[in-house]
This record gives C-alpha cells, sequence and structure tokens, in this order.
C-alpha cells in the first residue's frame, strides 16, 4: 500500500512549464508537506483536548449577586418626574430627614427633576477582600431621561441572604444624549443606564475557607455521563489512587490526599492544568429569528429523502396608457392595466437521498446540493427530526 507521502507527492504534477520537476523539487515537497497538513488537520482536531478549568467549575469559587436601591442626583433636568414616580418623591424626603432636614408643608411642593431613582447591581467575585473595590451597574427606575453628569449617593448592596456586603457610590458614567432646538437630537448609548469603574467597597466577606477542605466538588459546565467519568479518570492517574469519582453526570467529587492537607490551593493548580477530552450529545441548535445553525460533531441520520421544491407565482402590474385617435370625437385618455402572470415550478430541483448513518459533513453537503438557504434548511431539519431519521437533539431558540 503506498504511504501518504507518496500519495500526494503522484497527485501533483511532473513537470511545471515544460521544465524537469527535478528542479522544482524543493516546491514539491513544501506543497507535498502542505497537503500532508490538510489532510491531518482534521485528525489532530478531532482529538483536541481542554484544560479542567476550561470544563468544570470548583466548589465554592464563585461569584455573588448584589443589588440596591440608590439615588442618583446632579442630573440636568433629566430625571424623574415626581409626580409620576412617586417612590423618588419618598426616597427624596426620606433622605432629607436622614439629613437631619425636618419635615415641613414645603415638602409637598418639590419640583425638581435633578434626581433619579435608580437600581444599582454588582457582582461579588469569590474571595473578595474587606476594603477591595468591585465596579457597579447603575439602572433608572423612574421615567428620567438621561443619567448623563448625575452622581449615585451613598447605596447599600445586599446579597441573596439580606446581608449588606458592599457600599456603592460614585459619579456614573452613562450614554451621551444631545437635543437640538429643531427637535433634532442625537443618542450614543443608553443614557438611562451607566457604569461606575471601582464604585463599591466590600464591606463584609464570603465566609468560606477553601484551606479548610477535606473534600473537592467539580462541577461539569456541560453535564455528561461520560464527561464526568474522564475527568475522576484523569485525576486519578494524576494522583495516583482512587481520590475522584463521579457522582452523578454534572458532579465529580475529589478525595484531598492526606499529605495535601493544608495545600488545596496548590493542588487544585495542578488539577485545573489537567487534559481531558469533553463528550457531547448530538445536538442542533437552531436560531429561527437569525437563520443560525449550530450542528455538533456527533449528529447523524437514517436513510432518507430530501426534495426542496417551490412553486413560485409572479404577478407583474405594468400600467399602459390608451388614447384616442387624433380626430376621433368624444374619446378618452383611460390607464388600461396590463398583466404578466409567470409560474415557477422548481424543476431544476432534485431529490436528495442521503444513506443510513451519514455524517454532518454529508449531511451538510446533501443539503447544499439542493442550493437551499438556511431557513430553508431548518424546515427540513425539522422535517428529518418529525420523520424520526435525525438521530440528534434539536433544541429552538
Amino acid at each position: 500500500m503506498p504511504s501518504l507521502s507518496n500519495i500526494v507527492l503522484s497527485s501533483l504534477p511532473h513537470r511545471l512549464n515544460g521544465k524537469s520537476t527535478r528542479a522544482h523539487r524543493p516546491f514539491l515537497l513544501t506543497a507535498a508537506l502542505g497537503m500532508m497538513l490538510l489532510i491531518l488537520a482534521p485528525f489532530n482536531a478531532a482529538e483536541a483536548s481542554s484544560r479542567l478549568k476550561d470544563v468544570v467549575d470548583f466548589e465554592g469559587v464563585r461569584d455573588n449577586m448584589l443589588v440596591g436601591y440608590g439615588l442618583v442626583v446632579g442630573l440636568n433636568g433629566s430625571g424623574d418626574t415626581l409626580t409620576n414616580a412617586p417612590f423618588t418623591e419618598r426616597s427624596l424626603i426620606g433622605m432629607l430627614e436622614r439629613l437631619g432636614i425636618n419635615e415641613t408643608g414645603d415638602f409637598n411642593t418639590i419640583k425638581t427633576k435633578n434626581i433619579a431613582a435608580v437600581m444599582v447591581t454588582a457582582t461579588l467575585p469569590p474571595f473578595a477582600a474587606q476594603g477591595a473595590r468591585i465596579d457597579v451597574t447603575v439602572g433608572t427606575m423612574g421615567d428620567a431621561k438621561s443619567l448623563q453628569g448625575g452622581v449615585l449617593l451613598v447605596t447599600p448592596l445586599q446579597g441573596a441572604d439580606g446581608e449588606v456586603y458592599a457600599v456603592a457610590q460614585g459619579a456614573v458614567s452613562s450614554g451621551v444624549s444631545a437635543q437640538g432646538a429643531s427637535g433634532t437630537s442625537v443618542t450614543r448609548g443608553v443614557p438611562t443606564s451607566g457604569r461606575i469603574a471601582n464604585g463599591a467597597i466590600v464591606e463584609r466577606e464570603v465566609n468560606f475557607h477553601l484551606a479548610d477542605l477535606s473534600t473537592m466538588r467539580l462541577t461539569l459546565r456541560n453535564p455528561d455521563f461520560t464527561t464526568a467519568q474522564r475527568v475522576s479518570d484523569v485525576i486519578n492517574k494524576y494522583l495516583k489512587g482512587r481520590a475522584a469519582a463521579p457522582v452523578d453526570s454534572a458532579t465529580v467529587h475529589v478525595q484531598v490526599p492526606q499529605d495535601r492537607r493544608g495545600d488545596v490551593v496548590g493542588l487544585m493548580t495542578e488539577i485545573e492544568q489537567l487534559q481531558v477530552q469533553p463528550d457531547q450529545i448530538a445536538r442542533v441548535v437552531i436560531d429561527e429569528q437569525s437563520g443560525v445553525i449550530v450542528m455538533g460533531e456527533n449528529v447523524h441520520i437514517n436513510t432518507v429523502a430530501i426534495a426542496q421544491g417551490n412553486l413560485t407565482i409572479r404577478i407583474t402590474e405594468t400600467p399602459q396608457v390608451s388614447q384616442p385617435s387624433p380626430l376621433s370625437q368624444g374619446g378618452t385618455t383611460v390607464v388600461v392595466p396590463r398583466s404578466d402572470v409567470n409560474i415557477d415550478e422548481g424543476k431544476d430541483n432534485k431529490l436528495a437521498m442521503l444513506k443510513s448513518g451519514v455524517s454532518l459533513q454529508d449531511l451538510v453537503q446533501g443539503l447544499n446540493a439542493l442550493g437551499i438557504g438556511p431557513r430553508d434548511m431548518i424546515s427540513i431539519l425539522q422535517s428529518i427530526k418529525a420523520a424520526g431519521a435525525l438521530q440528534a437533539d434539536l433544541e429552538l431558540m
């Protein structure tokens, strides 16, 4: 059986521009190597592996969501209308009372439009220490037009347990909105929301001590029994024991060895660099709005025949003017409609036959041979699934 290099070399021309190939042997060898790389590339891609840190999440190493309610002041007349946003008025009155300004009857005539009620959100990263700064996002609640130039007052940010973990304050950076006297306006970004870089200070740390763990839990980002078993095997091979065991399709337990107790961070650093080849189920994801189709590697179909034909009727209206003869009596000029009807039965469309067990590449080539677009391909895939010939999950977005 000839070798791969001999096959590639034999497929190249023996003479270039009428000259001997001996003078062009370096060129032929370079071309042969290039073709060999193209041939071997799919095999290397099929055996690609990923680091464990890109496949799993470690227990406790997670973000926490924070939320708070606050006021943004200093707006140039683009804030809430107090009559339309009563919560803004009550918040303003409450803030003034806390600052020592007693309530009087004058509070009922507040007409300011330089203040806006906002919701403040932030993400508390894992192991954030007290005094660290994090970014916050601000969004309006009322009918404020823009937060440009506003300043967020001190706002406590709470977690899901109701405890305050951070406090936010600072100038809001939002979209730009400009309006002319004639009514024309230009808006860049979303002026009713904005961000404050490093706008919150962490006041409370999450009570989680990684170094004290005796058992680690690894959670797969894409649950799969085969991938969970492979992760367990890779860890056991590295630790030379039975420290890891899959619990289900999404969780792998790892027992910290006795000689690594107190060095959990170092153990996690070593484990997350291990290579594993994730497995995936056969799945076809379809976004009908944008016409995007994503098919996995393991998508196969049974024997099926596909025909894609359209009956297109085109009706073209071409009005024409009818005028009387120059010497006629009582004639009038009228518009006479002329209709042209064309019928296209799609005679050039073909019936595609796909054999049993064809791969993703064969499926795509068979559908492309029909000369159809992505949206028609979506209908065909749905029909194949309805016929029971598509051996994959069909997910519509």
